[in-house]
């Protein structure tokens, strides 16, 4: 949504024109809570999910300080979405690296850092309690979790109701071997985690061909080798899980983006 908007009213408006029945977040923390709950209310009125509160920080920072604050990001973003019924408030685990908040580091996938994720999302919920909403970690390369089977593996060791699962199959594509099978991966993940998953972002992915070196790229949906079909039929299974656009820089850019992806659920008799 590139459109400003004042008020529920407004927001609505330009959400049923671009045709959309989901949306990021429309508050901030720490907004007033009649108009949360005006927003709320104008979500349900018109058959609009609030798919996530975004809570984009670094539990993991090697700075105390930043991570002491990345926490609290997390607990606020959390209570902000039970407070306004979104599916949820995701954020990634974190990163050891000092210089990029989300990049790669030797540490981020050891068994200590695992036991640290574990802690600190079990640190967030029991800080909230929540009782509609779940908090929700989303894959990366690099990162916990970086696959299914680490996903399963959280669930598990967090062991807190409202955990939930932020599916990309985008950030889980890290090979040659994953591009070119996305589909069976894709049909793994759903298998394992569809109880669990509580929104999904829609982007596209690359293989360069000029190159020796891996080197895979993040792209509009439509313009990469996703397999889409079987992306939104094992989504179109689940109730109600909403399908997130992200990363893109033009209103253009976005609205290519959504008629590729209903072109590709109408052409399997998905209606999105």
């Amino acid at each position: 949504m590139f459109e400003p908007y004042e008020d529920p009213g407004e927001w609505i408006r330009i959400l049923k024109s671009l045709g959309y029945r989901a949306a990021y977040c429309p508050v901030e923390p720490g907004a007033d809570e009649t108009l949360i709950r005006a927003y709320e209310s104008a979500a349900e009125n018109y058959d609009v999910v609030i798919a996530e509160v975004g809570a984009w920080s670094n539990p993991l920072s090697p700075s105390p300080a930043e991570a002491e604050a990345a926490v609290e990001k997390c607990i606020r973003g959390l209570q902000l979405a039970d407070l306004i019924g979104a599916r949820c408030c995701v954020n990634i685990s974190g990163s050891r690296n000092e210089k990029y908040w989300a990049g790669p580091h030797e540490d981020n996938l050891i068994r200590d850092t695992f036991d640290q994720v574990v802690e600190t999302t079990r640190k967030i919920i029991d800080a909230v309690h929540p009782s509609r909403t779940f908090f929700a970690l989303e894959a990366m390369p690099w990162s916990f979790p970086d696959s299914t089977e680490t996903y399963v593996q959280l669930l598990k060791a967090i062991d807190r109701k409202h955990f939930g699962v932020h599916l990309d199959p985008v950030n889980m594509i890290t090979s040659p071997r994953d591009y070119f099978n996305n589909g069976v991966l894709i049909r793994d993940m759903f298998t394992r985690l569809a109880p669990h998953i509580k929104s999904c972002h829609a982007k596209d992915i690359t293989l360069r061909e000029d190159n020796y070196i891996p080197q895979l790229e993040e792209v509009r949906p439509g313009l990469g080798k996703l397999d889409y079909p079987i992306f939104l039929g094992e989504l179109s299974r689940l109730k109600d899980v909403p399908l997130m656009m992200e990363h893109l820089d033009t209103a253009e850019q976005y609205s290519l983006a959504a008629d590729h992806i209903r072109t590709v659920g109408k052409s399997i008799g998905i209606s999105l």
